[in-house]
C-alpha cells in the first residue's frame, strides 16, 4: 500500500498536511502484453511501476540480476510518479495493451479484475513457475480474490504512530501496546500543556487510521460490496479531529500546509502523527530530533486492527509470456540478492528468505524490522479488509474532501455528505 513511497504515499495520507516529481523512462510499446519473441526463443515482457529515482536505480539492477538468471527473458522497464502512473496504465489497459507486469495495490485489484485486466496467477503456481511458500504473516493470501491469484507481495508495512522522542519523554508519555484511545486523548494533552507543540499532526485525513479504529469496533472502511460505516460514524471521527485542532492536541492543517512538503514533526509543530511504519526514514532526513515507532492506540486495550499491507506485482491477462512474467515475479519476490539491493524501499520484504537477507545496519530500519517483528509476535495482525471495485476513488475522494474540511473550506456535515454521495457513485450503491 505504498506510493513513492517515502514521500508520495505519505503525502496523499496525510491528507491535512502529513508518501514525486520524477520523469519516466520512456518505454516503447510493442505488440499486446508485450514483444512476441525473437528468432532465438528470447522473449521480452514489459514491467511498470510507479516510484522515485532512486527506486528505480534499485530496481534497474534486480532486473540486470534477473537477465542474468533467465538470459532468454529481457525486460522493458518504465516508471512513472503514483497519479502519472494510473493516468498512463488506464490509457494502456483501456487499448488493451497494459505491460506485461506491474506494480499493484489492493485498492487496484477488484477493479481491474472486473475490467479483466489482471492475470490469475494461480495456473503458474500450479505450473511451478511461482512459488507462494516462504511468505511472512500471512501476505501470502494478501493477492487472493475470489479464489484467484492476482498479485503477489513484494513488501509489508503497517500503520504505526511516529513519534519525536525528546519531545514525548519530556511530556512523560510512554506509549506502550495496549493503550487506549483515552490513553492518546491524555497524552496529547500533556504533549501540548508540557512542551508547547501540538501533539499529533491532526487525524482528519488519514483513511487507513480510521479503518484501524473501525477494525476495533467491529467494522471496517471497505467490505467486500461497498463502505462498511455510517455518515454518524464518520461524524463522530471528523468531529473529533475538528475538537482536537481547536483544543491544540491536533496541529491546525494550515499550519501543515505551509511548511510542505516537510512533515509536520520534522518542523517541531507536533509530537507524532500516524504513517506507515517504513516511511519513517524520511523523519531522519527531514527532522533534527530523534524519532521512534509507537503502537496504536486501542479501543479495548487488545485489538489495534493491524495488518501487514503490501505493494505487489501484478501479471496482464493480455500477456502473451505467462509463464516469464511468473518466473519474473517469483524472482523478484524470492531471491535474496533482491532484497540486499531494494532494502525497505518497498516496505519489508515479503518473505522470509529476502527479509533474512537483507540486515539493515542503520536505526530507523532496524527500528522499522523490530517494529513488524513486535506486531508478529503480540498476535495483533489479522487478514486485511476486502476493497471492493471502486475503493480507489473512494479513497481519493475520502483525502481530498478531509483536506477541505481541515481547511476549513467545508463543514463536518457537509463534507460527510460529500463523501457518501461520491462513494455511492463509485460504488455502484
Amino acid at each position: 500500500m505504498q506510493h513513492d513511497q517515502k514521500l508520495e504515499r505519505r503525502t496523499i495520507l496525510k491528507a491535512a498536511g502529513a508518501s514525486l516529481a520524477v520523469a519516466g523512462l520512456g518505454a516503447t510499446a510493442t505488440a499486446c502484453g508485450g514483444d512476441s519473441g525473437a528468432g532465438d526463443g528470447t522473449v521480452t515482457i514489459r514491467y511498470a511501476w510507479w516510484g522515485a529515482e532512486d527506486r528505480a536505480q534499485r530496481i534497474n539492477k534486480t532486473i540486470k540480476l534477473f537477465e542474468k538468471k533467465y538470459p532468454k527473458i529481457k525486460v522493458k522497464t518504465d516508471f512513472q510518479p503514483y497519479p502519472d502512473f494510473w493516468k498512463k496504465f488506464n490509457t494502456q489497459a483501456s487499448g488493451g495493451n497494459p505491460p506485461d507486469v506491474f506494480q499493484n495495490a489492493v485498492a487496484f485489484l477488484r477493479k481491474y479484475d472486473a475490467k479483466n485486466v489482471l492475470l490469475d496467477l494461480s495456473e503458474q503456481v500450479k505450473a511451478g513457475n511461482l512459488s507462494m511458500d516462504g511468505f511472512r504473516a500471512g501476505l501470502d493470501k494478501f493477492g487472493e480474490i475470489d479464489g484467484k491469484l492476482l498479485g503477489v507481495p513484494v513488501g509489508s508495512n503497517s500503520m504505526a504512530l511516529v513519534i519525536d522522542k525528546p519531545v514525548y519523554t519530556k511530556a512523560g508519555v510512554t506509549p506502550e501496546q495496549g493503550w487506549t484511545w483515552d490513553d492518546f486523548d491524555a497524552a496529547m494533552k500533556k504533549i501540548r500543556d508540557k512542551t508547547g507543540r501540538a501533539g499529533d499532526s491532526g487525524m482528519y485525513g488519514v483513511m487507513y487510521l480510521y479503518d484501524l479504529y473501525l477494525r476495533q469496533n467491529g467494522k471496517a472502511f471497505f467490505t467486500e460490496d461497498g463502505l462498511g460505516f455510517t455518515e454518524a460514524d464518520l461524524t463522530d471521527w471528523w468531529t473529533k479531529a475538528k475538537k482536537g485542532v481547536e483544543e491544540g492536541i491536533y496541529t491546525d492543517a494550515k499550519k501543515v500546509a505551509q511548511i510542505k512538503p516537510k512533515s509536520a514533526v520534522a518542523a517541531e509543530i507536533a509530537g507524532g502523527e500516524f504513517t506507515w511504519d517504513n516511511f519513517t526514514v524520511r523523519y531522519t532526513a527531514e527532522g533534527k530530533s530523534e524519532y521512534g515507532l509507537a503502537p496504536i492506540p486501542t479501543t479495548d486495550g487488545k485489538k489495534t486492527g493491524q495488518y501487514l499491507g503490501s505493494l505487489m506485482l501484478s501479471g496482464s491477462k493480455r500477456t502473451q509470456h505467462p509463464k516469464e512474467v511468473a518466473q519474473f515475479i517469483d524472482f523478484m519476490v524470492h531471491d535474496p540478492e533482491v532484497a540486499k539491493i531494494m532494502g525497505y524501499d518497498r516496505g519489508v520484504p515479503a518473505t522470509q528468505a529476502q527479509y533474512d537477507a537483507f540486515k539493515p545496519t542503520d536505526e530507523v530500519n532496524k527500528a522499522i524490522a523490530a517494529y513488524e517483528e513486535s506486531l508478529v509476535a503480540s498476535g495483533v495482525l489479522e487478514p486485511i479488509t476486502p476493497h471492493p471495485n471502486g475503493a480507489d476513488i473512494c479513497e481519493a475522494a475520502f483525502l481530498r474532501i478531509a483536506e477541505e474540511l481541515a481547511l476549513g473550506k467545508r463543514s463536518v456535515g457537509d463534507a460527510v455528505k460529500q463523501f457518501f454521495t461520491e462513494s455511492k457513485t463509485a460504488l455502484g450503491s
